[in-house]
């Protein structure tokens, strides 16, 4: 079950880099959890449950930045859980700054669907250039 729930994750980060959004969904449960770190002033941060949730949340994401790069480089598996480390790179739009970050992803799966998925990254960075670009609205 391990290397298939690989698999599915990996599907999933296909599917965002063709900017497939429903075909990322088609892989989370309708009641899916969806936790992102940060302060309440970060639009990206908090917990998001549902399909309707997470397709905003991607919204949001596509409002703020521009992926430059997004690349998953480990994936490790245990029983219903699959972590993935990567890194990415953004263009903050309402700056034009590019940020780097490695990332920490965490996908819990039952009955082959994505139930639960949490992210870790350093919102320090992300935060201060989003409230730049408040500033410069």
């Amino acid at each position: 079950m391990s290397q298939q729930n690989i698999g599915l994750v990996q599907r999933g980060y296909e599917a965002f880099g063709r900017g497939d959004l429903d075909g990322l969904l088609s892989l989370l449960d309708a009641n899916v959890e969806w936790k992102t770190p940060g302060a309440s002033d970060l639009p990206t941060a908090g917990t998001r449950r549902g399909h309707a949730q997470v397709r905003e949340f991607f919204g949001t994401l596509g409002e703020l930045f521009d992926f430059e790069l997004f690349e998953p480089r480990t994936f490790i598996a245990d029983g219903d859980r699959v972590v993935v480390l990567g890194l990415d790179r953004v263009k903050v739009k309402g700056t034009g700054k590019t940020l780097s970050e490695e990332w920490c992803h965490i996908f819990t799966f039952q009955s082959g669907k994505v139930v639960a998925f949490q992210e870790f990254f350093d919102t320090a960075a992300i935060a201060a250039e989003l409230k730049m670009a408040g500033a410069r609205a």
